[in-house]
């Protein structure tokens, strides 16, 4: 059974001049979770500018990195020290001058890329205008008696707009076309201009707006945006040396502030779990596991020659809720660990469910999706996107492995039930069977819940809720007993007596718990004691059914192929094949997403909302950026 690793409650007292030596060397050895400190005689928090200071250097180096900082690898010696205050604020100063120089460069940068978008839009309008070949200066005076507008219409309105606004002295005078729009120059006296603007809106007139740039003959207009375009290349290639002249001259610097923030992380971080201190002494509090103290304290030993003292206890009965759960997962079992902390953290000395999880979850979807063919598609799919996925791909391959599996036992290849013998059963011929087996599965997943439930309680100190309670070994006992009468009257065994005597001991004791802790009045008492009662005996059957599903499942992958074989056999030969390859990816896309999450329903809503409280902490350690310890 995984368990979480014991911890020990540690607090450390030192110098507070040595505070920044004290939190690089825990972060060293890897293993202390920082936690509150709970040395009342320390009332101030020593570290909260030292964080502060390096919080705000941080965030100037990120964004100077993104500019003109290293980005290569980062070695911290292991010699290295953390810098004390005044050296991180010195930094922080000089990374707010970097900051200022790259910004300027990076606004240059910023300010000559509006320019070319505003060349470009020129540009655009410019290529319209050529065709004109006429000085616009002129053509567009405001003090001129001739109005002239220039833009474009919707081709087959030109010949009416033409017509209409002939009648107003108006003319039009076509000079281009891009798809079915036509681009034209429309004048006419402007005593009369604005009586022609309700013939060009209806006729969907565009105004080209002609900017103050442009107002000149077009040639002039391409010499002088080719000259503006040459000024803002040089300006670009300005701007460039200047910032590969910052690189140059900031980047070793660079990479030395990177190493000396990366070594004052872990008092930062430290400072925010709650470091105590006063006067001269400073004191960090936190979890280390219990076989890492004898390493722990020869590495204090080696840093500060006895200038310490460290405290050692086990968590108390009140502070266990607060306690990190730190888990060793075997490797083949770390996949399926994301989908459990997906639910939620186990408390410390809680039943941790991971290892239970992934045989029943691979169990369920074996049984669900059993297929040689459909299996050996997922397994293969997944080891093909190993690298894409990552750890998550052996979840995969675990399933269709597992799929293969049940596959071989129903005799089931890509739907063909004939292809190979069934070594167990076959769903399709002998479906009151596979409905059996899987309410059977469902009593013993849910008796195993209950038994995981009453040891959870059990290691919390809640001894009578762990032996009495519904979800408890009287619940239990009253599950396994009305389990065992339910199946003494359909004539699968004869333990009708013994098991209703279990099962009413095992109630009587849920009532007996129920009356006890219950703190109202008699009528009260009574109504709440029947009433959580009865719910115990109807929630645990009630769960017990949902495992039909598993068996209902597994009837549903053989009819689903069925339909593409009846679907296929009224086709002719070609469609028959496409019909069966279009099927069977169906089945494997549609159903298999649909059994998997299915199986992980009945995992996080028919076991773990029975007995894991997902609540806990995980177990976080100081760390530095090239971690050389590992948990």
């Amino acid at each position: 059974m995984l368990r979480a690793e014991p911890l020990l409650r540690i607090q450390l007292l030192m110098l507070a001049s040595e505070a920044q030596d004290a939190a690089l060397a825990l972060a060293r050895f890897g293993v202390f979770n920082p936690a509150p400190c709970t040395l009342d005689a320390l009332g101030d928090s020593p570290a909260t500018a030292y964080r502060e200071a390096w919080l705000e250097a941080e965030a100037r180096l990120s964004k100077v990195r993104e500019q003109c900082g290293d980005s290569g690898p980062l070695q911290l010696p292991d010699d290295a020290e953390a810098p004390a205050l005044a050296d991180l604020e010195e930094l922080n100063a000089w990374l707010k001058s970097v900051w200022s120089a790259c910004l300027e460069c990076h606004e240059n940068e910023a300010r000559i890329a509006d320019a070319r978008t505003h060349l470009d839009a020129l540009e655009d309008t410019l290529a319209k205008l050529e065709r004109l070949n006429v000085d616009l200066a002129h053509l567009l005076r405001a003090d001129s008696l001739l109005a002239v507008s220039i833009g474009s219409l919707p081709a087959s309105g030109l010949g009416r707009l033409t017509e209409a606004l002939a009648m107003t002295r108006h003319l039009v005078s076509r000079f281009d076309q891009a798809g079915e729009q036509v681009f034209a120059v429309i004048a006419g006296p402007r005593v009369r201009h604005e009586e022609v603007r309700g013939l060009l809106a209806q006729a969907g007139w565009r105004e080209l707006p002609v900017p103050d740039a442009l107002r000149i003959h077009p040639q002039a207009a391409r010499a002088w945006l080719d000259a503006e375009r040459s000024r803002l290349e040089a300006q670009s290639g300005a701007a460039c040396q200047v910032m590969d002249g910052l690189r140059d001259r900031f980047g070793p610097r660079l990479h030395e502030a990177r190493l000396r923030l990366a070594l004052a992380r872990p008092l930062a971080e430290a400072a925010s779990a709650g470091m105590r201190g006063q006067g001269g002494l400073a004191a960090l509090s936190g979890w280390v596991p219990k076989r890492q103290l004898a390493s722990l304290r020869a590495a204090l030993d080696g840093r500060f020659h006895g200038r310490y003292w460290l405290d050692v206890r086990e968590p108390s009965p009140r502070e266990v809720a607060e306690v990190p759960s730190l888990v060793r997962y075997p490797a083949w079992l770390r996949p399926f660990v994301p989908l459990v902390k997906s639910y939620g953290i186990p408390r410390y000395g809680e039943f941790d469910p991971a290892l239970p999880f992934a045989l029943t979850w691979l169990l369920l979807f074996g049984a669900m999706f059993g297929d040689v063919g459909h299996g050996a598609v997922i397994l293969l799919l997944s080891a093909a996107l190993l690298r894409r996925l990552g750890r998550m791909a052996w979840v995969g391959i675990a399933a269709g492995a597992v799929s293969m599996g049940f596959g071989v036992l129903y005799g089931s290849v890509f739907g063909y039930e004939d292809l190979i013998e069934p070594l167990w059963l076959s769903p399709l011929h002998d479906p009151i069977r596979v409905l059996t087996l899987a309410v059977t599965f469902g009593v013993g997943f849910i008796a195993l819940t209950l038994l995981a439930n009453a040891y959870n309680k059990g290691v919390a100190g809640r001894a009578g809720e762990a032996l009495f309670d519904s979800g408890g070994l009287a619940g239990l006992a009253f599950y396994l007993g009305a389990v065992g009468v339910l199946a003494s009257l359909a004539g699968a065994m004869d333990v009708a007596r013994p098991a209703a005597m279990l099962a009413g001991a095992g109630l009587a004791g849920v009532a007996a718990f129920k009356w006890f802790e219950a703190r109202a009045g008699l009528g009260e008492r009574i109504l709440v004691t029947l009433i959580e009662t009865l719910e115990t005996a109807i929630s645990l059957f009630s769960n017990t059914l949902s495992f039909m599903r598993v068996a209902a499942f597994s009837l549903n992958h053989v009819a689903l192929a069925l339909a593409v074989f009846t679907l296929a056999n009224g086709l002719d030969a070609a469609g028959h094949g496409l019909t069966i390859v279009l099927g069977n990816i169906v089945i494997i896309v549609l159903e298999g997403g649909i059994v998997a999450i299915q199986a992980l329903r009945l995992m996080y809503y028919e076991g773990f909302s029975r007995f894991f409280s997902a609540d806990g902490r995980e177990f976080a350690p100081l760390r530095l950026a090239s971690p050389q310890a590992k948990v």
